[in-house]
């Protein structure tokens, strides 16, 4: 079959386009023949060994994954619904980040990543959905603890995460106070949010008119801009961001505590945000699709820094 790895770490030049030996399903594993996967920001930090993350060489990335049940390993029945997974079936996965991903035709996967695919939108489409997903649900309400009723202010809503945070944080009964560009102030109302601030030409801080209970930060922005920002929050509320480069900072004098995002495999709550794309309380929005054999130009793009929105690699 055919799969990108990287046999060493480094820049994009590293990936290749190669054959493997198809792979073969261990005890409570099953084989998927990929639909796509999804590129994200982390499988650029593994290949360039920024990441800690313990892979093993030669390494094929893209731990979101979705596809078809091909084979099963020992063990497998009564992981996903009453009858568990079958040949056959179409899934999505967050894969776990330090095995084989799916830059490939086939990738193995633990039976308990897999979750039955939403059927409201084409199966490679949905591999952009798990990570992403699972971060703005994990921010919002596992570390934010939103409740219905509470305020957030997502900043940095126009990407992809962003749209996600804002759509559940509505959906939950929470208003929501979103920053955006111009290019993606229509996407992030069409999304739910009560109020989109343009924050490349309105002064954020300034334009909160009411503190929030969670600052949701999914832009990089400099320290002391995102330090400004927690006079945002109310006292006692919950600072919560992705940008792991850098501290997320709170207020300990006013009781506002400061949490980092790194996403978590969670099977039920990936079912769950599958059953909200099919009852349309979820968009996927994928902005393009490309041919396995380009992902290494694609790396390349990331590292320039031109892209934007969710690309899904299909072999």
């Amino acid at each position: 079959m055919k799969a990108v790895r990287f046999h060493e770490t480094g820049g994009p030049e590293v990936l290749r386009y190669e054959d493997v030996d198809q792979p073969t399903p261990g005890t409570g594993e099953v084989r998927v023949r990929v639909a796509a996967s999804a590129f994200n920001a982390a499988d650029a930090g593994m290949r360039g060994g920024f990441l800690p993350i313990p892979v093993q060489l030669p390494h094929v990335p893209g731990y979101d994954v979705s596809g078809t049940v091909d084979a099963l390993g020992d063990g497998v029945g009564g992981i996903v619904g009453e009858g568990g997974l079958q040949i056959g079936d179409a899934v999505i996965g967050f894969l776990p980040m330090e095995r084989d991903g799916g830059a490939a035709e086939y990738v193995i996967a633990p039976a308990d990543a897999l979750v039955l695919a939403p059927t409201k939108v084409p199966l490679a489409d949905a591999a952009g959905l798990p990570s992403v997903a699972l971060t703005a649900w994990q921010a919002l309400f596992d570390l934010g603890e939103l409740t219905a009723g509470q305020r957030v202010l997502v900043n940095g809503a126009g990407g992809v995460v962003g749209t996600y945070a804002v759509a559940l944080a509505k959906r939950a009964g929470v208003h929501v106070v979103a920053t955006a560009s111009p290019r993606s102030s229509a996407a992030v109302r069409a999304a739910g949010a009560d109020e989109v601030i343009d924050h490349t030409s309105t002064d954020v801080l300034a334009a909160v008119d009411e503190q929030v209970d969670v600052l949701l930060n999914l832009a990089p922005i400099e320290p002391e801009q995102f330090t400004a920002l927690v006079a945002a929050v109310r006292d006692g509320g919950k600072v919560v961001s992705t940008t792991a480069f850098m501290a997320t900072p709170g207020d300990e004098a006013r009781g506002v505590s400061a949490a980092t995002v790194f996403v978590l495999p969670n099977r039920d709550r990936l079912a769950e945000l599958a059953s909200l794309v099919d009852s349309g309380d979820l968009q996927v929005e994928v902005t393009r699709h490309i041919r396995l054999a380009e992902l290494p130009a694609l790396h390349a793009e990331a590292a320039a820094g031109r892209i934007t929105g969710k690309v899904v690699v299909e072999p």
